[in-house]
């Protein structure tokens, strides 16, 4: 809202962040369906392009994009849980324990995952429904409270439509995308779903269709209590739309809902992503160490702890900026979208390289819909690095440091 200004783009870059997950999630379903292993973006990659450029991903979301990820999301909870602190008792908590609650939640589930998927499984579901139930409970109580509707339409328009509003929006985007990021996680653990090429693609679809009647009733419920403005002002709009809407109980309440929805999320990053740089190592393409599984949980223990330290680090770097989310975002965008637009073109080259290989599932509308995310994804690349050109180089920069590890034997002599 900061961003965009109205109402009107406002919603705009929350559809276009669903409709492009939805068309994302087809191609996915294609590539997973066909290629049920573990590893996620990897897998295709090294399908489609040879080792490199999937070891490349690999090193990128290792370094730079999803452990990042699960930074961001364990600040957010660190700051909503000194939100409801502040509200429960008027004091400020340091900034300092609000890194160490962060840090904490990290390792929690880092050790929760440790053993095995099956704990880590009902964990998720209870918070899952637990969640889902909070968010519902919120919008209700929005609506049925004293708001205001014509917040909007106050205002639904920018007041003047230029270049600017086009970069605007594109760096509004990179908010939505992340919002609706995650929804490619079931693909990590592949090999440990049942039944993967019906399982798999359903997850998916249904997983992306809940979040998004969410994500539409909970935004809607914001503006119905706060004007734009106040939004775009706000750092905790959930806090301050349900202090509105029935007082400081409201507020705690939000609070608590925010950090139980990032607590979940948390530990789903946490569970699916240590089984890329498992795989990466399996196949030689990452520090060997990492591909061990334990003998008798047969989870990626070394994986799991690497993951978790270089959290810790991005964490602790991103703590000493005042915007430290905006930043981690920002951060990773640009790289994340590279590959992401590689991915969605392996369904393409998959499909000449391979054409007898077995698809339970074909994209719909293909090739419409792949060309369609293709594009949109290219243009929010541009958009990207025209309006967070440093952070986004850095995260490339990081990236293309992996080819000094790729080549290390060329290099140095080292295997």
């Amino acid at each position: 809202m900061a961003l965009v200004g109205c109402t009107s783009l406002f919603g705009l870059v929350w559809v276009i962040g669903g409709i492009v997950t939805i068309f994302g999630a087809v191609c996915y379903a294609e590539l997973v369906a066909s290629m049920p292993k573990s590893g996620g973006p990897y897998v295709y990659l090294k399908a489609a392009y040879g080792p490199m450029w999937a070891f490349l991903r690999g090193w990128a979301m290792f370094f730079v994009s999803e452990t990042a990820a699960i930074a961001a999301v364990a600040l957010v909870f660190a700051e909503y849980t000194s939100a409801l602190y502040q509200i429960s008792t008027g004091q400020i908590l340091p900034a300092k324990y609000i890194i160490l609650i962060a840090l904490s939640l990290i390792w929690l589930f880092t050790i929760v995952s440790l053993y095995g998927v099956a704990l880590s499984g009902k964990i998720q579901t209870v918070l899952s429904f637990c969640k889902v139930l909070a968010i519902g409970a919120i919008i209700g109580i929005a609506f049925c409270s004293q708001g205001n509707p014509a917040n909007f339409v106050t205002p639904v328009l920018p007041e003047t439509f230029g270049f600017a509003t086009i970069l605007a929006i594109g760096a509004a985007l990179r908010f939505s995308f992340f919002a609706f990021s995650g929804w490619e996680g079931a693909t990590y653990i592949a090999e440990e779903v049942k039944n993967p090429s019906r399982n798999l693609p359903l997850s998916l679809f249904l997983g992306i269709g809940g979040v998004m009647l969410l994500y539409g009733g909970v935004n809607s419920a914001y503006i119905y209590l706060l004007p734009p403005a106040e939004i775009a002002a706000s750092r905790q709009v959930a806090s301050d739309a349900m202090i509105v809407a029935v007082g400081a109980s409201g507020g705690a309440l939000i609070a608590a809902a925010v950090m139980l929805s990032t607590f979940g999320n948390v530990s789903t990053q946490i569970l699916c992503k240590a089984r890329s740089w498992q795989a990466m190592a399996r196949d030689g393409l990452f520090f060997k160490k990492v591909a061990d599984l334990h003998p008798k949980y047969k989870t990626p223990n070394n994986s799991l702890i690497a993951q978790g330290l270089w959290a810790s680090v991005l964490l602790l770097f991103a703590s000493l900026y005042k915007n430290s989310y905006e930043v981690i975002i920002a951060f990773f965008s640009a790289t994340s979208t590279i590959f992401n637009i590689m991915t969605f073109a392996a369904v393409f080259i998959l499909r000449k390289k391979f054409p007898d290989l077995e698809r339970p599932y074909k994209a719909w509308l293909y090739p419409y819909s792949l060309i369609g995310i293709l594009f949109i994804y290219g243009a929010f690349l541009i958009l990207t690095l025209v309006t967070a050109p440093i952070p986004s180089m850095i995260g490339i920069v990081l990236t293309f440091t992996g080819l000094v590890y790729y080549y290390r034997e060329r290099l140095f002599g080292v295997s």
